[in-house]
């Protein structure tokens, strides 16, 4: 039998100042983006606007946009356009969870209530696809014809991955091969891109090449193991840490890596009880379900594959110049195993 999960996973002081100093680097760039964002979201319907404000007010680390400016200042990029490529990725992720919540029919987002319990599904739909045409309407002031192409690609992409997802809930027959294709397309494509497109706003000449795929790679892979993280504390965490109610991947039929390595792993009475409760959807058997999938092993796997991914992240920063910026890059892959506690 493996050890029970850690229910603490609330970042104690280290950890908070940990990002703290992270963020006082980049403060004068997130006033900037707070300061846009408020701009952009102003619009004829008052609605767009209070949705627009509350959801993107409602806290979150504003860990994409931070990627924004930290990989373009570890590249010593000069110029104001980062600012506005981070409001862009902010914006679409943004969108996202709006579209999400209507989605999977959420009632809690980051300790509050989601926008689409608060409004409507409609008002959610329609504040997204505003907040999508803002995004786009940015890129084009950024000026750079590769850049829109790598967030368009990633929109596009993005969609597919949230299709993907919906297609196969509740499949019980669900690879660990497909998953993690529908979490690199529906969660690391977006870190991929902020990383990706900042590193070539910041060096546009071809023969930087190198530098840019290592740093679209540490997108990807640190992408991946948010995701994994998250599939991790859905099981592992509180709805104190989380931001949302334990056990909602369940009750929304999700099939993440910990179910699936513990439909693999587990009795065959075990497997005919989780089976049961994918099939229901019954958060109520959460319980049941996280002593099922512990004891099975899934969740010390799930934070290996988790850990294996960060440290993929940290090997692709072997080649960047030495600087507090990409500091920060590592200190913010050592932040997510914190969350692994």
């Amino acid at each position: 039998m493996h050890p029970a999960p850690n229910q603490n996973n609330v970042p104690n002081e280290d950890d908070n100042q940990m990002l703290t100093s992270i963020y006082e680097n980049v403060s004068s760039e997130f006033d900037e983006i707070n300061e846009l964002i408020a701009s952009q979201i102003s619009s004829r319907a008052d609605l767009v606007e209070t949705i627009g404000k509350y959801i993107t007010e409602a806290g979150g680390k504003r860990l994409r946009p931070l990627l924004v400016l930290l990989t373009s200042k570890a590249l010593n990029y000069e110029g104001k356009k980062h600012v506005k490529l981070a409001t862009i990725i902010e914006f679409l992720h943004t969108a996202t969870l709006l579209h999400d919540d209507v989605v999977d029919d959420s009632s809690l987002r980051r300790g509050k209530i989601t926008a689409n319990s608060k409004w409507s599904n409609a008002a959610s739909v329609l504040v997204g696809d505003f907040l999508y045409s803002r995004a786009f309407e940015l890129m084009v002031d950024v000026g750079s014809l590769p850049i829109m192409g790598i967030l368009s690609k990633a929109t596009n992409i993005i969609a597919e991955g949230e299709v993907l997802q919906l297609s196969n809930l509740g499949n019980l027959d669900l690879s660990e091969k497909k998953y993690r294709e529908i979490i690199r397309c529906k969660t690391a494509l977006l870190f991929e891109a902020a990383t990706h497109s900042a590193a070539l706003l910041s060096c546009p000449d071809e023969t930087e090449k190198p530098v840019l795929d290592d740093l679209r790679k540490f997108g990807l892979h640190f992408g991946v193991a948010y995701q994994l993280i998250d599939d991790w504390l859905d099981y592992a965490g509180d709805s104190g840490t989380m931001g949302k109610n334990t056990g909602d991947d369940l009750a929304e039929g999700k099939m993440t890596l910990p179910l699936i390595l513990a439909l693999q792993n587990a009795t065959e009475r075990e497997q005919a009880c989780l089976s049961n409760a994918i099939r229901n959807r019954s958060a109520s058997e959460a319980t049941r379900v996280v002593e099922i999938v512990n004891n099975s092993g899934a969740l010390e796997l799930t934070r290996k594959s988790a850990m294996e991914e960060i440290q993929r992240a940290r090997e692709t920063l072997r080649h960047i110049e030495p600087s507090v910026y990409k500091s920060h890059l590592e200190t913010l892959t050592e932040y997510s195993l914190k969350r692994l506690r």
